[in-house]
C-alpha cells in the first residue's frame, strides 16, 4: 500500500471553465495498483501553486506524488521546472520510458516533458493532462514504483 497525492494541474479547470477528468482518471488508476489516496488537489499552471501543493501532499504523508497535466510544451505548462526546483535528485529513466511507449503509437508523445524526481523523501511523478495518456503512462512505470518509494524514503532493500 502506497499512500498516495493526486494534484492536477489546469489553468481551465482550476478557473471552472470545465471539469477535472484527469485527477479521477489517475484516481481509478491507483486505486486499481492497491495504491491508497490520501490527498487531492487542483491548481493552475503556476509553479509556486504547484510546488506549494506538492510540498503539502508530502507533509500530509503522501509517499507518491502523482501530478497530471502542464508536461507539454505551451507557455502556462510548468509542471518540470516547478518539479525540479524542489528535486533532490532526477529520475530520468521514468520520462524516457513513458514517452518511449507512448511514442509508439501516439508521434506527439515525443513532445511530453513527463518526468519522475525524489523531492524529500517523496516520489513525485509527472504525468500527461489528458486523461488516457495520464493512465497509460502510470501503467507504463507502475511496476517500478513501489521499490522507487522505498528507496526515496531511504528504506533498506535487498536489490
Amino acid at each position: 500500500m502506497i499512500p498516495c497525492g493526486i494534484l492536477t494541474i489546469s489553468d481551465r479547470a482550476a478557473a471552472g471553465a470545465y471539469d477535472d477528468l484527469g485527477g479521477p482518471a489517475v484516481r481509478q488508476a491507483v486505486e486499481g495498483l492497491g495504491w491508497v489516496v490520501m490527498a487531492e488537489g487542483l491548481v493552475p499552471d503556476d509553479l509556486e501553486a504547484i510546488q506549494a501543493a506538492v510540498r503539502s501532499f508530502i507533509a500530509q504523508g503522501c509517499e507518491l506524488v502523482l501530478t497530471t497535466g502542464g508536461t507539454g510544451i505551451g507557455p502556462r505548462d510548468v509542471t518540470p521546472e516547478a518539479v525540479r526546483g524542489m528535486m533532490r535528485v532526477e529520475l530520468p529513466g521514468f520520462g524516457e520510458a513513458m514517452r518511449m511507449v507512448s511514442f509508439a503509437s501516439l508521434p506527439n508523445a515525443i513532445l511530453s516533458r513527463s518526468l519522475a524526481a525524489v523531492v524529500d523523501d517523496a516520489l513525485v511523478i509527472t504525468l500527461p493532462g489528458k486523461p488516457s495518456g495520464a493512465v497509460e503512462c502510470l501503467k507504463i512505470v507502475a511496476a517500478a514504483v513501489p521499490h522507487t518509494v522505498k528507496v526515496a524514503r531511504r528504506v533498506p532493500t535487498s536489490c
